[in-house]
């Protein structure tokens, strides 16, 4: 018999939360898994935890910024070096930027929560959109925010800077979707989970919101590509 084409993984933001449970359960379905964090000492001491799993020889760690265009291009030269390619890619790392109610957390940021405006507008019309109408969401955003202006009506009530930001990224989805017809590229939610994110306040365990989003990452070629999935139904964006 053909021994199975080993397939490789990236996800970031992996030392705890979604993320860890994320790389858990892709390595354990023999999916070799780049664990990234942030922090080296983080990322290291979940490696470690892995080891009581019996997949730590699935798993290697690599120190990530997302937010630092030099420590990406670090980690796709370490990939390209030591794999040759990547079949995965789990984009999970956040972070929600200040301290809010936990309850206000469980709004699901996407475009269907904005108040009509312009911005809903533009990240609800899947047909016009395009990188520079996003930026002009944010920009606007951003503008706004700097003049105190950001409780107008066109902005989400709860929680803005979270909302904004996660409905744009989903937006930004759907444009790689169109340009890049041969990949599976969807976006989702794993729903409302017990995470320091959600301030431990969440329903769900990390492992049943990290399998929502193993099933994406493992969804056969060819699947449905730019989807918003919450947690495992195909939703509005």
């Amino acid at each position: 018999m053909a021994e199975a084409v080993r397939r490789y993984a990236v996800v970031t933001g992996a030392n705890k939360g979604v993320g860890f449970g994320t790389v858990k359960q892709l390595a354990s379905k023999g999916v070799v898994v780049v664990l990234t964090a942030r922090d080296e000492k983080r990322g290291l001491e979940a490696l470690e935890k892995l080891k009581d799993f019996g997949i730590s020889d699935l798993v290697v760690f690599h120190q990530l910024d997302v937010t630092d265009s030099a420590s990406a291009a670090v980690l796709a030269d370490f990939v390209k070096t030591q794999f040759g390619k990547l079949d995965i890619l789990v984009n999970n790392a956040a972070i929600n930027g200040s301290i809010i109610n936990p309850e206000a957390f469980i709004s699901a940021a996407t475009a269907k929560n904005f108040p009509n405006g312009w911005p809903k507008e533009v990240l609800s019309d899947a047909g016009t959109l395009t990188e520079e109408r996003i930026d002009s969401v944010l920009n606007g955003f951003l503008e706004d925010s700097k003049q105190g202006l950001q409780d107008t009506k066109i902005w989400p009530p709860v929680f803005p800077p979270y909302t904004v930001s996660k409905a744009a990224l989903n937006a930004y989805t759907r444009i790689l979707a169109k340009k890049y017809p041969n990949f599976c590229i969807n976006c989702g939610s794993p729903g409302f989970v017990k995470t320091d994110m959600s301030f431990n306040a969440g329903i769900l365990t990390i492992d049943e919101g990290a399998e929502s989003i193993v099933r994406l990452a493992l969804l056969p070629n060819g699947s449905s590509t730019g989807l918003y999935f919450s947690p495992k139904e195909v939703a509005p964006f």
